[in-house]
């Protein structure tokens, strides 16, 4: 990389960030802050010198320092690319909201739950074993394209000031439909038929028979038939069930948890997501490859500087820092300039 100019400091800018599976976007982003609030990349000299000995606590060293934030929340369940913004980097965080995204994902058959994904509790268990790859296959041409995609009643998109889940949760009748969201699928292909070569099982939180007449009380609130009796018997069923990874390259807005739900559904079964990664978020991507394109920073790098920063290089930048410069766009840069050479 370029030698990195000190009089070049602090800047706003974006990077990417290697999400890992299981802790929340915001803990990710609020260990960063911890970082970034230490650091002459982003902060002033004097603001440094004058933080230092402080023992601040979480909130205010955040509120004392620049302003940080991400470009579209990743479930726990989800790995990938996180877009971070720092001091006026915020302002083009909107950008990633609405633009081209690729996942990853591994769909398995035979049980359906609430959040559509194995973060949830089981809902409907139906069978699978009819499903092979050639009807995978078929059946994935009717969600590409531009087509209508219902949000799940599990989520946290609100009707009337209240929360879907809150309605399904409760037993109260939704007062109208969800409304459908009109999302492109730029491309969705099988690139691995995983068949019962695997270690992923359901889940083993299951819905209560109240639970289950609750979210049957609010669909029926808009007409909506629905019936979350078991067609295959959970507890005797041995068999393993079928799994298989869809490659999706898709608009802002898109639930790529829905599209597994709905393909299941189409297949004449069940299916949740068991493993869901975002491989791109606009320019900022796993594995580069296009012009334009930036890497992100891995999470490894980040979480060992949480508690080690380490030893600094001869310009005195830490391992953290010079990974971050490296994959840092600042907005001279997106302007079309760079003041890092």
């Amino acid at each position: 990389m370029p030698k990195v100019t000190l009089s070049a400091f602090p800047v706003s800018g974006l990077f990417g960030v290697v999400k890992p599976s299981g802790p929340t976007s915001m803990s990710v982003i609020n260990d960063v802050k911890q970082l970034i609030m230490q650091s002459r990349i982003f902060v002033e000299a004097e603001k440094l010198e004058k933080m230092k000995g402080k023992k601040l606590n979480r909130g205010k060293r955040v509120r004392e320092g620049v302003k940080i934030g991400q470009g579209g929340t990743l479930d726990p369940l989800a790995d990938g690319v996180l877009v971070v913004g720092v001091g006026r980097g915020t302002k083009k965080l909107s950008e990633f909201l609405d633009c081209t995204k690729e996942y990853r994902t591994t769909c398995l058959l035979g049980c359906e739950t609430d959040t559509y994904d194995s973060e949830g509790s089981r809902v409907r268990t139906a069978p699978w074993e009819h499903v092979t790859r050639e009807k995978v296959e078929a059946a994935l041409v009717q969600f590409s394209g531009e087509i209508q995609q219902t949000p799940p009643i599990f989520s946290a998109l609100k009707m009337d000031g209240r929360p879907l889940y809150e309605y399904a949760r409760k037993g109260i009748p939704l007062p109208r439909p969800i409304e459908p969201r009109k999302v492109t699928v730029h491309s969705l292909e099988l690139v691995e038929w995983k068949g019962t070569d695997h270690a992923y099982r359901w889940p083993e939180k299951t819905f209560s028979q109240e639970e289950k007449m609750a979210m049957e009380t609010a669909l029926r609130g808009v007409g909506t038939k629905v019936s979350l009796k078991d067609d295959v018997d959970p507890v005797s069923t041995v068999a393993v069930p079928t799994a298989f990874v869809l490659k999706m390259k898709v608009s802002g807005g898109t639930y790529v948890r829905s599209i597994v739900h709905d393909l299941a559904h189409a297949l004449g079964s069940a299916g949740h997501v068991v493993t869901l990664s975002r491989s791109r978020q606009g320019r900022f991507a796993l594995d580069p490859t296009e012009s334009g394109d930036r890497g992100c920073v891995p999470w490894e790098v980040l979480h060992k500087a949480s508690t080690d920063p380490g030893d600094v290089d001869e310009e005195g930048w830490t391992e953290w820092e010079r990974e971050v410069i490296s994959k840092l766009e600042t907005m001279d840069m997106v302007a079309g300039t760079s003041n890092l050479a």
